[in-house]
């Protein structure tokens, strides 16, 4: 038997990176999927890669930084498919770089709407579903500058770092519910997140920070997110899981 199913899930950021690789596995292992995403073009695209191997999935327009959005996007889950068990809050933004006290203000306030905020939001109306549904499970995105920081990017760390408390605030809140909810922390991963944002230089001496001597790809992450979200991680809640090639035991 697949690992998720009968199941369903919504994947936000599913367009592209991490997001599209969690949502094309899920869907692998039986989860019917709601892939949401701002970019219309990519969350089509997971879709139709999705749909192509005889997965079921829908796509919906949200910006998670909305409230309502993420409302909408369960209520869609529940017409769609009749039921929510799983939710990946995967969608996040890296900001600008620029040191605390030159950091713009409209930066930093987007940054934490989406990276933060909407993750909050998506929870919200995430979890009330859920439980309607007999329980299930969360996986929030978190990373591994939800547990350090660097230089410049002072909003993504205090985003992420928000994120891992969040996670552990609501894991105690329904942990008798039956509701499990777990924070993923990737090192720097191959996404277009990255590469759209670096050079090759840069990305050459981000590998050398990771003892791997590499960067992480999106399979990897959706692995661990998918042992999370699946009923082998039963006693798992509340805690935070990096896939890092060991940047955090530095």
């Amino acid at each position: 038997m697949k690992q998720l199913e009968n199941k369903v899930a919504i994947v936000t950021g599913g367009g592209s990176g991490i997001g599209r690789a969690i949502a094309v596995l899920y869907a692998r292992e039986g989860a019917k999927i709601v892939v949401t995403d701002v970019d219309e073009k990519g969350g089509l695209e997971t879709v139709a890669e999705i749909t192509a191997t005889s997965g079921n999935a829908v796509f919906v327009h949200v910006d998670t930084s909305i409230p309502d959005d993420n409302k909408a996007v369960v209520d869609q889950a529940l017409q769609q498919f009749g039921a929510l068990h799983i939710a990946v809050n995967n969608a996040g933004i890296g900001g600008p770089i620029s040191p605390v006290g030159d950091y713009p203000i409209a930066g930093w306030d987007k940054v934490i709407a989406i990276n933060l905020s909407g993750v909050f939001y998506g929870m919200r109306y995430q979890i009330p579903a859920i439980l309607a549904s007999g329980g299930g499970s969360i996986v929030n995105m978190a990373s591994i500058l939800g547990k350090v920081g660097t230089p410049g990017s002072a909003a993504y760390v205090a985003a992420k770092h928000g994120v891992v408390g969040l996670t552990e605030a609501s894991a105690l809140e329904y942990a008798k519910q039956n509701i499990r909810i777990n924070s993923v922390g990737p090192g720097y991963i191959l996404t277009p997140l990255l590469t759209n944002a670096l050079d090759n230089a840069t990305l050459k001496a981000l590998e050398g920070m990771h003892p791997m001597g590499r960067l992480g790809i999106a399979d990897e992450v959706a692995q661990l997110a998918l042992w999370l979200n699946s009923d082998k991680a039963s006693f798992v809640t509340g805690s935070y899981y990096n896939v890092d090639g060991g940047y955090l035991a530095q």
